[in-house]
């Protein structure tokens, strides 16, 4: 009976919405010689028509229309809370400042859509609010930002609240009085505008997520405004003595790059490859996804001349495509170089940029079945057009494949593959540095299953806006842990992080794609090659997804070769996640733990137990939730098994305390690290039964391993055998190759075989 009033509350308040709006669409076009210019940013007065008329008859639209009043009316009635700011994020302070922007945001929007006065009265109100503190705000007290802010401990938050009302006052412009646009646009406003950017140029003039933020937050108020000087500074950068310099971040310093285009322009130039990949990675893509599209549907609407959809080739909307590519199968985005674990595209962020992508990039059906799962719309022209695709059932489902996306300006500076089969999902990292958000971990890899992480990459060190945890921002532990090389599936050479650890020499290079092939159904492949991580070392990684009816489900080949001038020691580790099962070596366990190593990440390493392997074949099975996985490794003699877990040298217990497996192998030259990842089995916790708990594999050994070919031998529990070669010089997809292992004769046509 409850839930029946609801529904009936619900249906009255939308119908009411509709009556009310349509009268006002009447009166309105009765005068509309007399009304102004605005709103005309995200909002238009057509769009504001065309959503009024609908009203009642969009249900997701009306849903959201619903949710959002009830959430500013919840808000109005707290009153206007301006706090003088000094706290980092996380703090009341901090929190407040930043619930103000979002709800005046809403809240113009609701006065544009209801017509309802009292929502630019609270717009006004807080207007006016912050034109009375702002000009008596020395910067923010907390002194962590190299860019300090005044309402927030920094630049960026700043940017964010400029963009956020930047809107609301486009709602409201024509409502208020001319005196009052000026008292605002004097006292607030323009002198805000000026200090993100004249006043902090080395956070305004770079090529960073910070600097996007800092861009769209002046043009969006120039908008509002028609402040020609304002909008070209945000379009093209400042014109000071740093032009045709961009800085970038640098764990506390700069570093000039000389010939970068600065301002929007450049940020659009430079981070997105041609495949619409964002070198920070999806965490921080998804971040500036949002002022990059706001903007862009500002500009398209104010500013059509500058064809701002197609800039590029269209790079902002194929950066939608590239981000919903990497997300897994629950939506959430893989956690390349910093990135928050659980962040997905369900996110208000990725709301506007399905609805954005969809109304200027060809109304996709794809994206109606994402923007079905979010649930919510944007409340413009946007999201009424996915309301409206949504409710004549036009949806088809977002099909998830394998892809390669590049890296770099060019989409010559590596790139990240993302192999899929099944329910299986490899992510395959083999890109540029990724700006001062990057991590040191060159053809690293993760691998997920439904959803969930099997081997993982840690992401960041960071516990957002947790006031308790360091404010909310990066710890120390993201630079001591978070970003070496050992604390990713990928090769430690020696100890030392590639590339020493070091932006400068790291933001230099990229690894480089040998050859990538998702033809095949049944074996999705992609190679890649490093030869700067390590002077006078050349590592070769090929990643092999491959479905096979002599297994359960599609298995890993891993064959990781390693060229060097000098013996060396290699670490290769596995991050996987669950409970030991079983292995097939015997290990000491340590009564008192020590760390690894001393540095690079090792000191945050506990070393728990270690052995020797038993035979030319190292077993390792886990299970994790409800099925069961075996990595096989080809064994040296003298390799050296670790078991190790996370969380050395934590006293405050920044890291999450995770184990890892990891294979050592000393005093070696070159060598190959030849492995198969299996998921098998499942175990029900209701049944008390496992099925299929053991690995399929009997043997696995290199029976190859040149500077032209390198294979692999695996020998089934079904008593089949299987061969998987790769050339390791050609990588033509046309060379035919014949080879003889044993008595046996091999042929085929391009850079790898498998039978």
């Amino acid at each position: 009976m409850k839930k029946f009033s609801i529904q009936l509350i619900a249906l009255f308040f939308i119908s009411f919405i509709a009556i009310s709006c349509n009268k006002t669409t009447e009166n309105a076009n009765d005068d509309v010689e007399n009304e102004g210019s605005h709103p005309k940013l995200i909002l238009t007065k057509q769009g504001v028509d065309n959503i009024r008329k609908n009203l009642g008859n969009v249900p997701i639209f009306d849903k959201t229309l619903a949710d959002t009043k009830a959430e500013v009316d919840a808000e109005i009635e707290l009153g206007i809370l301006v706090p003088i700011p000094k706290d980092l994020s996380g703090g009341y302070t901090h929190e407040r400042h930043k619930k103000n922007f979002i709800i005046i945001q809403k809240a113009g929007v609701l006065f544009q859509i209801l017509n309802d006065e009292k929502y630019a009265n609270y717009v006004k109100d807080m207007l006016f609010a912050y034109a009375k503190l702002y000009p008596t705000l020395p910067v923010h007290p907390q002194t962590r930002s190299y860019a300090r802010g005044k309402i927030f401990w920094q630049c960026l938050n700043d940017s964010n609240w400029l963009v956020y009302s930047a809107q609301a006052y486009d709602c409201v412009y024509d409502w208020l009085s001319k005196e009052e646009r000026e008292t605002l646009e004097k006292d607030l406003f323009i002198p805000f505008a000026k200090f993100i950017s004249e006043g902090n140029p080395q956070f305004f003039n770079r090529v960073h997520n910070h600097s996007t933020w800092g861009n769209v937050a002046v043009g969006m108020i120039a908008l509002v405004m028609d402040n020609d000087e304002l909008l070209d500074n945000a379009l093209n950068g400042l014109k000071t003595d740093n032009l045709n310099t961009g800085m970038r971040d640098n764990d506390g310093g700069f570093i000039k790059v000389e010939g970068l285009r600065l301002g929007f322009f450049g940020n659009l130039d430079e981070p997105f490859s041609p495949d619409g990949y964002y070198n920070e990675g999806p965490y921080y893509q998804r971040y500036a996804m949002y002022p990059f599209l706001i903007f862009a549907e500002a500009l398209h609407n104010v500013k059509p001349e500058l064809k701002i959809f197609e800039y590029k080739d269209g790079v902002l909307l194929k950066g939608v495509d590239a981000l919903l590519n990497l997300s897994d199968a629950d939506g959430d985005f893989f956690p390349l170089n910093d990135g928050q674990k659980g962040m997905s595209y369900y996110t208000a962020a990725l709301v506007s940029a399905v609805d954005i992508a969809y109304k200027f990039g060809g109304e996709n059906p794809e994206l109606l079945s994402i923007a079905k799962k979010q649930d919510r719309v944007v409340l413009d022209d946007t999201g009424l057009a996915i309301a409206i695709g949504i409710k004549e059932g036009l949806e088809k489902p977002f099909t998830k494949k394998s892809v390669n996306l590049s890296d770099g300006k060019k989409g010559d500076e590596g790139g990240v593959g993302i192999l899929r089969s099944d329910n299986l999902e490899l992510v395959y990292k083999y890109a540029s540095h990724g700006s001062s958000h990057g991590h040191y971990d060159k053809l690293s890899f993760s691998l997920h299953e439904k959803g969930n992480e099997v081997l993982q990459d840690y992401g960041l060190a960071r516990f957002v806006n947790i006031e308790q945890k360091g404010g909310g921002n990066y710890l120390k532990e993201n630079q001591t842990w978070a970003k070496q090389t050992i604390a990713h599936n990928t090769i430690t050479v020696n100890e030392e992080s590639h590339f020493e650890g070091k932006f400068e020499i790291g933001t230099k290079h990229h690894s480089d794609l040998y050859f990538y092939d998702d033809k095949n159904p049944n074996i999705q492949i992609l190679s890649a090659a490093e030869v700067n991580a390590y002077p006078g070392t050349e590592m070769l990684r090929t990643l092999a997804l491959i479905k096979d009816e002599d297994f359960e489900r599609p298995f890993t080949i891993d064959l990781f070769k390693i060229k060097s001038d000098s013996k060396k020691q290699y670490d290769l580790p596995y991050y996987y996640l669950g409970h030991i099962m079983k292995t097939n070596f015997e290990f000491e366990t340590y009564d008192q733990l020590n760390p690894l190593g001393k540095k690079n990440g090792y000191q945050h390493l506990w070393k728990e137990a270690s052995g020797k392997p038993a035979t030319d074949n190292t077993v390792f099975s886990w299970k994790n939730k409800d099925l069961f996985y075996t990595l096989t490794t080809a064994s040296n003699a003298n390799d050296e098994l670790i078991l190790a877990r996370i969380g050395a040298n934590d006293p405050e217990y920044n890291l999450r305390k995770e184990p890892s497996f990891i294979i050592r192998r000393k005093n070696t030259q070159n060598t190959t690290f030849a492995s198969v990842i299996e998921s098998h089995g499942s175990y029900s916790s209701v049944s008390e039964l496992a099925l299929n708990a053991y690995s399929s594999i009997t043997n696995l050994k290199i029976v190859l391993d040149t500077e032209a070919y390198t294979a692999v031998e695996i020998i089934t529990k079904k008593n089949t055998t299987k061969i998987f070669i790769i050339s390791n010089k050609d990588n033509s997809t046309d060379k035919n190759h014949i080879i003889k292992i044993g008595n046996k004769e091999y042929n085929w046509k391009g850079s790898y075989y498998y039978k």
